[in-house]
């Protein structure tokens, strides 16, 4: 068993493709401005890791976009709330370079053990339209080759993406301890 802390059902339902035996755990915790998505894991992984008992793990992403020196970055879930898929392609509007990743940074902890951090990224673009229903936040305006992930099914996501990435990282790290 393994408890997953997060409030967001998407990302809940992509890592029980990759972890059989995860336990959804909506607890909430503090998530610091910070410089990086690993020092706003880590922040949240002490919290988390002192009120649960057992194997956890947070995840914390963010969408960085070239042309926006790295912006939304750490504060994508904010920005994404504030002013949604809109507000970016009205930002990106008449720019030239639609370069972007999304970043991806599981933090796992145990009793006993203090959190390990396993990232992942996946490399796209900006479109100029929102396309497809699926997936969640950033999913339907970021596109890897002709297709934004809001059109792909979970399966199809899961074999690309930055929280797939980073959580296979953290299986194949648990598998050969």
């Amino acid at each position: 068993m393994l408890y997953f802390v997060t409030s967001n059902e998407g990302k809940f339902a992509e890592a029980q493709c990759i972890f059989k035996d995860l336990v959804h755990k909506n607890i909430g915790y503090a998530e610091i401005q910070a410089d990086t998505l690993e020092e706003v894991a880590t922040y949240g992984m002490k919290e988390v890791s002192s009120r649960l008992q057992g194997p956890v793990m947070l995840e914390d992403a963010g969408l960085f976009i070239e042309a926006l020196k790295g912006f939304p970055g750490v504060y994508s879930a904010y920005v994404q709330k504030t002013v949604g898929n809109n507000g970016i392609l009205k930002l990106m509007d008449g720019v030239a370079n639609r370069r972007a990743f999304f970043k991806s940074v599981v933090a796992y902890a145990e009793p006993g053990l203090g959190p390990r951090l396993f990232s992942g990224e996946v490399h796209g673009r900006i479109g100029f339209e929102a396309r497809g229903g699926k997936g969640f936040g950033y999913d339907p305006i970021f596109y890897v080759g002709e297709k934004s992930l809001g059109e792909m099914e979970i399966e199809e996501k899961n074999r690309i993406s930055h929280r797939a990435v980073s959580m296979r990282c953290l299986k194949e790290w648990l598998a050969n301890r």
